[in-house]
């Protein structure tokens, strides 16, 4: 009798029809991740180095020194995200290969929140011993181990071994990872509901892997277990009780409670680490005051959150969902934690380590959110309380905040083995990764708080500028000086959860009432009645463009800088602004320029929005005016004057425009570093420099590209900062302005509204004001 043969499975699925999250994982090519090369490869000698023959030195330098392998390879940077697939997610026991693309995600989580690179291992082992064998030969590969959705109890002997047997930090995430969230949400909470770690009484439904290791970091902080009460399917774990595993021994107490009701009762927390809609109303009811109920079963929680606050609306409730306050996931950790452990060479992960952590954690939620949250979590109230005790995972400060100290925890406890030296600069250099304009914008923000100047924003209603108000108070750059109508800006500062005061950290002009009326009317007319504008149309003027009122501040000295542009267009605003703060409305003098940043490169462009076609004149003062813009960001400047001739290749007016320049400036301004004309990829590739100009006066490839006219930098502008991976700018930085002002595009994010107005804060301070000047005796000589 033959054997029946198995149904034969397609090899691949047709796209269409494909759900969501079939075809983000199919298209355009197969999974989440890839290998990409950090050295080039592009010429023999590359090949030569980076492997036959000059690869072996570096080998020999490991086999002599094992250590310097961190320095030579990727292995410091490296984790290894492991499972045999026996417990993932809510789907059980479903093998390896099936469980990979949740690997290939944590994979993903790594790199994006923390620039760890990653290997996704799945193993065919379901024997402890045989896997932990497995893991520790691959360990040498990596500088960390991630163990994920592996079923207890099988995941506390694994776990266990390889730390003992490793000398790299060791990680079961599901145990670990959600203990340190769990912990920083529950020290949160306990400030909100002024209650003690020591007297409160705990409920933990779920006994498994997760459950346990929270239970053991809260008793890590302070909580009685005694006061600790566990629940699994079958009941209270009480003593005497006869199932139960040795991680469950030290919570089993004397107590005439078997039901998650009766163990309730009088509790003050609840932490569901189980199954979703077993937590009641009626049982809520019957806790302590202001309870606490982390109902973190996904996707369905133990009690939904809208329900539980029905029942008690004293609760603080948390959820492992994104789409309620208060989530509880774990990518607020693992990310962060293994950053620090790698940065210092940590041996293990310890409890200091991981107390470090959630106390990080803990602490960043009680800051003021960061503004770029608000749009990114549109309609919450993020506000340290009951609905925002733990950060969002956007929050571009985890990573600065959590890495460092987790790394000074390590240090402090002795299984660091590269201890960092400076836990100050090693924060801004985090921070630095996730933010491009950080490192460059790091000199200004220090020049900016050492003597904070009044800025004023005529666009004061706008929530972008009050977050941009709120982070400028709380880093001491500058007063900010808000323009708008009181009985709107007083309710959407409420509304933002902005703690800043009037008075104290800004000033709140409102121009329907403001005394200030009546002298701004007249100076204003005073400034432009030969322009056809009366009196009564001044105060018209005045009341309804807040732009003349900023500007009439600045130039009366009761501000300093004016920022401003993200309701209107460039061109309106800055005719307008000139007439007032230059003392009359031409534009010749005025220039615009642009700083894109990239993990390739930085470049300065200019003119970017001002000068349609602008004089050899023009083209020098502007190059004079960005070089000594760009000093401020402690860059010396390399100017490349661009052209589609190379250095007298073609003989037309632009061209010639350019050398003429060119000429212009080695006269006026010797020092300068400018060479020209020339195409764009000469200025930004040496090789082609030195083969085509070997005499250039150019150092290095250009930092700063000057434009013939506004069409081609504008344009030159728009499509590298759109096709350029990961690029971002600050700007328009305006320059020829007597008094600072800068304008803003409609679509600035506040991040890049902060730049600006701490420039501005330089600017005021008096550190350009003369260069304008000075340019212009210098053009007159």
């Amino acid at each position: 009798m033959s054997k029946k043969s198995k149904p034969t499975l397609p090899t691949t699925l047709p796209v269409e029809g494909m759900s969501p999250a079939l075809r983000y994982h199919a298209l355009p090519r197969a999974g989440k991740i890839e290998v990409v090369s950090s050295k080039p490869l592009t010429t023999q000698q590359h090949l030569s180095l980076g492997y036959t023959p000059g690869v072996a030195e570096v080998c020999l330098e490991i086999k002599d020194n094992p250590a310097l392998a961190n320095q030579f390879t990727s292995k410091a940077n490296l984790v290894a995200v492991i499972t045999n697939g026996t417990a993932v997610l809510g789907l059980g026991n479903i093998g390896p290969l099936a469980s990979k693309p949740v690997m290939e995600g944590k994979a993903v989580l790594f790199k994006k929140f923390a620039n760890i690179d990653v290997f996704d291992i799945e193993i065919a082992e379901t024997d402890p011993e045989k896997f932990v064998d497995t893991v520790a030969r691959l360990a040498p590969t990596f500088g960390g181990i991630n163990l994920e959705d592996i079923k207890a109890p099988e995941c506390f002997y694994i776990e266990e071994e390889l730390r003992k047997r490793l000398d790299i930090p060791v990680l079961h995430d599901d145990q670990h990872g959600t203990a340190i969230i769990v912990c920083a949400a529950f020290i949160n909470a306990l400030k909100i509901s002024g209650k003690k770690a020591a007297d409160v009484r705990v409920v933990c439904s779920g006994a498994g892997a997760a459950g346990l290791a929270c239970m053991g970091l809260l008793v890590e902080y302070g909580v009685n277990p005694k006061n600790i009460t566990l629940v699994d399917i079958d009941g209270v774990i009480y003593q005497g009780r006869k199932t139960f595993t040795p991680q469950q021994l030290p919570y089993m107490h004397k107590t005439s409670a078997r039901t998650l009701a009766d163990a309730l009762e009088g509790a003050d927390f609840f932490f569901g680490l189980s199954a979703g809609g077993i937590l009641k109303p009626a049982m809520l009811k019957t806790m302590a005051k202001n309870p606490v109920v982390f109902a973190m079963a996904n996707p369905t929680p133990e009690i939904m959150p809208d329900i539980a606050k029905q029942a008690r609306p004293d609760a603080i409730i948390g959820t492992g969902r994104s789409d309620f306050p208060n989530q509880i996931n774990n990518v607020l950790g693992f990310p962060y934690l293994f950053r620090g452990a790698l940065d210092c060479g940590a041996t293990t992960f310890n409890t200091e380590m991981k107390l470090a952590a959630a106390h990080a954690l803990a602490e960043l939620a009680q800051k003021a959110a960061e503004p770029s949250l608000v749009n990114a979590y549109k309609g919450s109230k993020l506000k340290f309380g009951p609905d925002y005790i733990i950060p969002k995972p956007f929050d571009v400060r985890l990573l600065s905040t959590i890495a460092p100290a987790v790394a000074k925890a390590a240090m402090d406890s002795g299984v660091a083995s590269r201890p960092i030296a400076d836990l100050t600069a090693y924060a801004a250099s985090l921070h630095e990764t996730v933010d491009q304009s950080f490192a460059i914008m790091r000199q200004i923000f220090t020049l900016a708080r050492a003597n904070p100047k009044r800025i004023v924003y005529p666009e004061g209603e706008d929530p972008r500028i009050l977050q941009t108000a709120q982070a400028l108070a709380n880093e001491g750059l500058a007063h900010p000086v808000i323009l708008g109508r009181r009985d709107v800006v007083t309710p959407q500062l409420h509304d933002l959860g902005l703690t800043m005061e009037e008075g104290r950290d800004f000033t709140l002009v409102d121009p329907q009432t403001d005394p200030h009326i009546e002298e701004f009317a007249e100076a204003y007319y005073q400034l432009r009645m030969r322009d056809g504008v009366t009196r009564s149309e001044a105060a018209i003027h005045l009341r309804s463009r807040w732009l003349i009122w900023a500007c009439l501040m600045v130039q009366t000295n009761q501000a300093d800088a004016v920022v401003c542009g993200i309701t209107g267009r460039f061109m309106h605003y800055l005719p307008l602004a000139a007439h007032i703060l230059n003392g009359h409305n031409s534009l010749q003098h005025i220039y615009a320029m642009q700083l894109l940043m990239s993990k390739e490169r930085l470049l300065f462009l200019a003119d970017t929005h001002v000068q349609p076609n602008p004089t050899a004149e023009q083209i020098a003062e502007m190059t004079h005016l960005a070089c000594n813009e760009i000093s401020n960001f402690g860059i010396q400047p390399r100017v490349a004057l661009l052209s589609h001739s190379n250095f007298g290749s073609a003989r037309t007016p632009q061209a010639l425009k350019m050398q003429e320049a060119r000429r212009i400036i080695a006269q006026r301004w010797p020092h300068l570093e400018v060479e020209g004309e020339m195409q764009a990829d000469t200025a930004l590739n040496m090789d082609v420099m030195q083969r085509i100009f070997p005499t250039s006066a150019l150092t290095d490839t250009a930092n700063t590209l000057i434009f013939p006219d506004v069409d081609s930098g504008n344009i030159a502008f728009n499509i590298m900062r759109q096709t350029i991976p990961g690029a971002d700018y600050i700007g328009p930085i305006l320059l020829g302005m007597q008094k600072p002002i800068h304008i803003l595009s409609v679509d600035a994010p506040v991040h890049r509204i902060i730049n600006l107005s701490a420039l501005a804060v330089i600017h005021a301070q008096g550190r350009l004001s003369t260069s304008a000047r000075s340019t212009r005796r210098a053009g007159a000589r």
